[in-house]
């Protein structure tokens, strides 16, 4: 089992960096078409072929793979960021606005999360330019991923608020805040590290599922989703077999992930 997290640990981190540094290994920027290629087998100028537009496809699947394996950390950090603040704030001030954070979070459980994720997307503006679509999928998925790791952060923060050697501390005459730096915040550390690596792969699944229904990234910038949607036209798999690319990164990544998130750490 070392030995598999090893390689997947090896193989992640060669995806992200040949991810950061497409400009440098792209053959070509991710929008320029070359009009007299369209649609063109793998060559050994095009080594995926290219698009309908004439667009090479193994260098929107460099910058695809850029814009989501760099958007989803990115969200999983601000939701977990946000989840810690909160969960800390619930556990440390108890009462009615534990009892508040401990309501908003059932419902937004209760509710199925890549439903609520499709309707709080769609009623934004679907119009936008490229960048500003990325900033709204993040913002999107930023802010609504905080309903489940807040639950173990406060659930956390009771143990450790509750133990015999905070309760020492308090006897003492520690401060909150005292407390709440030196006690509760590094103990925590573990905690929110963990869900960190949980959000990660789902948030790359939930960017490839928006951009596949158009509601994520916009064209002509590419990501993951956005890619599998040449897969919409299944029945021409058996003549273009590598338009699965995307397909086979994305499990790739998630085959990885899945190896390095510890058992114990895994929600359900």
């Amino acid at each position: 089992m070392k030995s598999a997290r090893g390689l997947a640990l090896i193989l992640l981190c060669g995806l992200f960096l040949t991810a950061l540094l497409a400009d440098v290994f792209a053959p070509s920027r991710y929008d320029e078409q070359f009009r007299d290629d369209l649609n063109v087998r793998p060559s050994r100028k095009f080594p995926l072929g290219t698009d309908d537009l004439g667009r090479d496809r193994l260098s929107r699947l460099l910058y695809g793979a850029r814009v989501s394996l760099s958007l989803a950390p990115a969200a999983a950090l601000v939701a977990t960021l946000l989840a810690g603040a909160i969960g800390l704030a619930a556990g440390m001030q108890g009462g009615l606005f534990e009892r508040a954070v401990v309501l908003c979070s059932d419902l937004f459980q209760s509710l199925p999360w890549f439903f609520l994720l499709l309707t709080v997307r769609a009623l934004l503006p679907l119009n936008v330019p490229p960048l500003a679509s990325l900033a709204v999928t993040f913002a999107v998925l930023s802010l609504l991923g905080w309903a489940g790791p807040v639950r173990v952060v406060r659930a956390g923060v009771r143990t450790i608020r509750e133990s015999d050697y905070a309760l020492q501390a308090r006897a003492l005459g520690c401060s909150r805040w005292r407390l709440f730096f030196v006690h509760l915040a590094p103990n925590l550390r573990p905690v929110l590290l963990a869900q960190f690596w949980i959000s990660v792969p789902v948030f790359i699944l939930a960017e490839a599922n928006l951009s596949l229904l158009g509601l994520g990234v916009a064209e002509p910038l590419p990501s993951l989703g956005s890619l599998l949607r040449e897969l919409e036209n299944y029945s021409s798999l058996p003549e273009r077999p590598w338009i699965l690319a995307p397909a086979c990164l994305l499990t790739a990544v998630m085959v990885c992930f899945h190896l390095l998130v510890p058992r114990e750490d895994r929600i359900g």
